[in-house]
């Protein structure tokens, strides 16, 4: 059983917010149908890492997904786009906003088509606003966003997050408004339109960063691996490198002490009392730990405090990560997949786990345009030789 496989997506995202929501999807079981410029596809598809010429960038995020080929800008795919629409329960898209409907198939039109559709949109800063047309992209949301005026080592400089974190946080936020929609239709009896921006994901993470600007009317300053709400809550030196602690409370901070480091005295120094104190005093609690996990490797360090029961842990490397017991393994956080393209390859895992109705990665990314016999033949009834008509007008 697939939580999803009753769901029929028209997708029309391409690079990473948009694909990675339909992802997440098409894993449990939802029919995605990626739609795609004829001749090109998704701009992903020429972007690394290559492995015999197949993108692993458009493998991982498109897997379990079927690739149609469709020109938008002419008549006739319009035409054959609407019907399909007819068929679906969901039409997503990424383009900027205000483009599908300059193509004549924005959300007014398909809720007349059929008003059970959900239009749902991801851009970079939404579709209403000042700035709704301004071009979004990772590093947009980021910036903009203000995630990188908080993130960055203590003194220097404001830094993007490692990842396309603002991309993904977009991504799954698309996500949880599809589901919303889907379930609100049987309450309100009709689609919606979903809209997310990538600017607004992540504002949303900012947490204790904007409560601490509400609180004191000052930009926070860059503080590196510390958590300006709680300590110790940072990274700290071992003999061989780095590692963190989490000590999100005072019961934490108390078994630290009494049964890791074996530093009862901190318990009663003033300026360590509460964890409002600490996180004033971080700079001179912080290498009265050191003296101890100086002392140490980072597997040793990490083991004493675990074994505490005080969070703990190495800051692992992707070596490390990707052939970890817990995470690569138990978790199945990256699943094996055969592309016909690519070969033998790894796909990032998805993240939600449900217990009776598993995600399937079973089918890797489509080659573009592999299911437009198959898909054009079950929802518009269309043949070979109609087909073959179309690809040579340039619809398809």
């Amino acid at each position: 059983m697939n939580a999803l496989s009753d769901i029929t997506i028209l997708d029309l995202t391409r690079v990473l917010a948009g694909p990675y929501a339909t992802m997440m999807l098409a894993d449990y079981g939802a029919n995605v149908i990626k739609i795609e410029v004829p001749g090109k596809g998704d701009d992903t598809r020429s972007m690394g890492p290559f492995k015999n010429g197949g993108s692993m960038y458009y493998a991982n995020v498109n897997r379990n997904k079927k690739s149609i080929t469709l020109n938008l800008k002419s008549e006739e795919g319009k035409k054959m786009f609407l019907e399909m629409v007819k068929k679906a329960d969901v039409v997503v898209e990424n383009y900027r906003p205000g483009v599908m409907d300059k193509l004549g198939v924005g959300y007014d039109v398909l809720k007349e088509v059929n008003d059970q559709i959900i239009y749902a949109a991801v851009s970079g800063f939404g579709c209403y606003g000042p700035k709704y047309q301004r071009p979004g992209y990772d590093i947009i949301a980021q910036s903009y966003g203000g995630l990188m005026s908080i993130t960055g080592p203590a003194g220097g400089s404001p830094t993007r997050v490692g990842n396309a974190m603002g991309d993904v946080l977009g991504g799954m936020n698309l996500t949880i408004g599809i589901l919303m929609a889907l379930h609100a239709r049987s309450v309100i009896g009709h689609g919606q339109r979903v809209d997310v921006a990538l600017v607004d994901s992540v504002v949303a993470s900012l947490e204790t960063g904007t409560q601490r600007f509400f609180a004191s009317g000052k930009q926070p300053e860059l503080i590196g691996n510390r958590y300006a709400a709680a300590y110790p809550y940072d990274s700290f030196e071992a003999k061989d490198g780095m590692f963190v602690i989490g000590c999100g409370n005072d019961k934490l901070f108390n078994l630290l002490c009494t049964k890791a480091i074996n530093r009862p005295d901190l318990l009663t120094d003033p300026r360590f009392l509460t964890n409002p104190d600490r996180c004033e005093h971080h700079a001179e609690l912080k290498p009265e730990i050191e003296k101890w996990s100086r002392e140490h490797t980072i597997d040793e360090a990490v083991a004493i405090i675990d074994a505490a029961g005080v969070p703990a842990s190495p800051i692992n490397d992707l070596p490390r990560i990707t052939t970890d017991e817990h995470v690569a393994v138990a978790r199945e956080m990256f699943v094996p997949l055969h592309h016909p393209v690519i070969g033998d390859m790894k796909v990032n895992g998805n993240p939600v786990k449900l217990q009776e109705t598993k995600a399937d990665i079973s089918r890797p990314a489509p080659e573009l345009g592999q299911h437009n016999s198959e898909i054009y033949g079950e929802l518009l009834g269309l043949g070979e030789e109609e087909l073959a008509v179309l690809k040579e007008g340039k619809v398809i």
